[in-house]
């Protein structure tokens, strides 16, 4: 009975993730070349998305509303990127000077 109200697959996302932002921090403290600070960065970063997607947001378990799930992910990526490239253009790229 205990073993089916024990959210296992919940507490090993949550460790995943421990250990997926512990490796990314090898880039504050590791002695590594730029190129591979941005290979951990991206891998570590990439994996952790997927992990939250699929573990936390329960994005595999409906199939009746696939297409409304992924048209919901490219319009929030949609405005992730303009957010990220609006804010670089402001305020690195010297729009706003």
């Amino acid at each position: 009975m205990m073993k089916q109200l024990f959210p296992i697959k919940h507490v090993m996302g949550y460790v995943a993730s421990l250990v997926l932002s512990a490796a990314a921090l090898v880039v504050i403290y590791g002695d590594l070349s730029a190129s591979a600070n941005m290979v951990v960065l991206l891998v570590t970063a990439l994996i952790q998305a997927s992990l939250q997607l699929f573990v936390f947001m329960h994005i595999g378990e409906s199939a009746d509303s696939k297409k409304e799930l992924y048209i919901n992910i490219a319009y929030a990526m949609f405005v992730a990127l303009v957010t990220i490239f609006g804010t670089l253009f402001i305020f690195v790229w010297g729009w706003y000077a």
